[in-house]
């Protein structure tokens, strides 16, 4: 099993927010989009780990705009880490109102999916080997906050969690 690099998984979905799509503000509904972000990651790490993938946790979710009624989504999705059979993915969203020509950020979330075999059992995935000092920066960065999830759903003891210790004790 050979490493992939993060642009082996590169996933870019488009969508056109629909009457149906909205809310009575006439802004994209919170779960419409989280549920395209789902999708777009479940397809970027489908791709790295060839394999099936299950969502396993949401976090850091970010609503800093919103999204209106005819504009055009953009969502990103790229996979920041892997670990034995789990992969972290980064996804962004962007928004463009076509006829002004305006694009802004609107979202942005870390996804944990694991791969699964043929037999729905976890699966090992390729390693990742990430090129661009962002992309090294966000693989570094990804064990930090795998920890504070396993911290956070009794997992892991905060004790055992080098990284978050090193964020809040100097050694």
């Amino acid at each position: 099993m050979s490493a992939k690099t993060p642009k082996d998984s590169l996933t870019i979905m488009t969508e056109i927010v629909l009457p149906n799509d909205t809310n009575a503000l006439h802004n994209l509904r919170g779960g419409k989009i989280l549920h395209w972000m789902d999708i777009a990651c479940a397809i970027a790490g489908g791709k790295h780990s060839n394999a099936v993938v299950v969502t396993a946790s949401v976090d850091n979710v970010s609503w800093e705009n919103p999204i209106k009624l005819g504009d055009v989504v953009t969502i990103t999705a790229k996979v920041t880490r892997t670990f034995n059979t789990s992969l972290e993915l980064h996804c962004e969203v962007w928004a463009e109102n076509l006829p002004s020509q305006t694009r802004y950020k609107c979202n942005e979330a870390y996804y944990t999916f694991v791969a699964l075999d043929s037999n729905g059992r976890p699966k090992k995935v390729p390693a990742l080997t990430p090129e661009t000092e962002e992309e090294k920066k966000q693989y570094t960065l990804a064990m930090r906050r795998r920890e504070l999830r396993l911290v956070l759903a009794g997992r892991m003891k905060a004790s055992e969690a080098p990284e978050l210790k090193a964020m809040f004790f100097e050694e």
